[in-house]
């Protein structure tokens, strides 16, 4: 691994057994560290140093991080993503690197995109540094690997997208503050676009999950709860002249987000409008 100041942080909660995505980026050829940062209200803190080493297990005061930002409600429920997203800024200080990744811990496949399909990463490695070198270069706050959402009705060829969720690559010195405890990550895209902050998912790599509700620990107890109709609200209530609520039409209809990208990115007029 080329880059000495990155690390991969999994945030992770109460599945110290379960931790695919370390499976799955040790087995495509990555060999630097990996991170685990959980909260102090983690009643599995224990196994999770016990077998990954406590100086690769980070935890954090849970409460102080919800203190400290704008969860978009009054449900004072802890049990998401939100407060881990933004530790990791200070964890990846405290530990000294500059820039890091974020990823959920239930990844089960990672490959590049192509219109025929996806194909496996031999050399994760030189993926991250070509994506941080890239990173590196230009002025965004963060970067995310596509989801299989982004290709409904086909793989539309090699794109940067102005979104970016699930995983983050992020930098020390260019942080951002998360918001909302649900949908936290369209919340922030959403909002931080807004006010001329710019995030990418860049298509070409693929990530996949599993299902929020399948499986225990991690934000399903948060799901379960209120399902997609809170969920959804929260990224209206963050950045409401740019979000709307709108059914999605799948096998099991519901109500989801919709992003008028026009009402939320920055426009460049024409010179020709200068008064």
């Amino acid at each position: 691994m080329m880059n000495k100041d990155f690390a991969v942080f999994i945030l992770t909660h109460g599945r110290p057994d379960n931790q695919r995505t370390t499976k799955l980026i040790r087995a495509r050829g990555y060999t630097g560290p990996i991170y685990y940062i959980i909260d102090d209200e983690d009643k599995t803190a224990d196994q999770y140093k016990a077998k990954y080493g406590e100086k690769n297990v980070i935890v954090f005061d849970k409460k102080a991080m919800a203190d400290s930002i704008d969860e978009g409600n009054n449900f004072d429920n802890r049990k998401v993503i939100v407060h881990a997203r933004n530790y990791s800024f200070i964890a990846a200080k405290n530990l000294g690197y500059k820039y890091f990744v974020q990823f959920d811990d239930d990844y089960y496949s990672l490959g590049y995109r192509y219109i025929e399909g996806e194909k496996k990463i031999n050399n994760l490695d030189k993926v991250f540094d070509i994506i941080l070198e890239f990173y590196k270069n230009v002025n965004i706050k963060s970067i995310a690997f596509s989801q299989g959402g982004d290709h409904i009705g086909g793989f539309q060829g090699v794109k940067l997208k102005r979104k970016c969720m699930n995983s983050f690559f992020c930098s020390v010195d260019r942080p951002f503050t998360f918001v909302g405890s649900l949908n936290e990550d369209v919340n922030t895209y959403t909002a931080l676009a807004s006010r001329g902050a710019v995030f990418f998912t860049f298509t070409n790599i693929n990530l996949s999950q599993g299902d929020t509700q399948s499986s225990k620990g991690g934000m399903t107890d948060a799901y379960n709860l209120s399902g997609t109709y809170v969920k959804s609200f929260h990224s209206l209530l963050m950045h409401p002249s740019g979000v709307k609520i709108s059914m999605m039409n799948s096998k099991n209809p519901r109500l989801h987000h919709l992003v008028k990208w026009k009402n939320t990115t920055p426009m460049i007029l024409d010179p020709k409008h200068k008064k």
